[in-house]
């Protein structure tokens, strides 16, 4: 199975995985059929408030903690271009974030600095 990378698919998947069609989701939780296809089509970017996608990780009945909560909330903040609140809320990562991207970008990062890289993201 390949691994789901847009933030609409993943909420598509997820409300097909609890047997509604895109209007029963809609009449049943308050929403717009019009911008939830756009949601889903990526037409739409994520909510950027944590509210509204905790509203919507409800109405999908994703339990709290467990890898599609996550996925969820990751693909939202990857596709707006923010690091999660939660990794960010844990210390000084975007200080790390340069080796992270030189490694990203196949540039030679110090044995030393990978090392204190790794650390860093087994300690979040």
């Amino acid at each position: 199975m390949n691994k789901i990378k847009i933030f609409g698919e993943f909420f598509k998947t997820r409300r097909i995985a609890i047997k509604k069609t895109l209007r029963q989701f809609c009449i049943e939780n308050g929403l717009d059929p019009g911008n939830i296809s756009k949601l889903e089509r990526g037409l739409l970017p994520p909510p950027q408030s944590r509210e509204k996608l905790e509203e919507y990780v409800n109405y999908l009945k994703i339990k709290k903690g467990s890898d599609d909560w996550y996925t969820f909330f990751d693909l939202a903040a990857a596709e707006t271009g923010k690091i999660p609140d939660d990794i960010m809320a844990k210390g000084k990562i975007e200080d790390k974030l340069p080796i992270l991207f030189r490694t990203l970008r196949g540039q030679k990062v110090s044995d030393e600095n990978l090392e204190k890289l790794i650390k860093i993201l087994r300690d979040t």
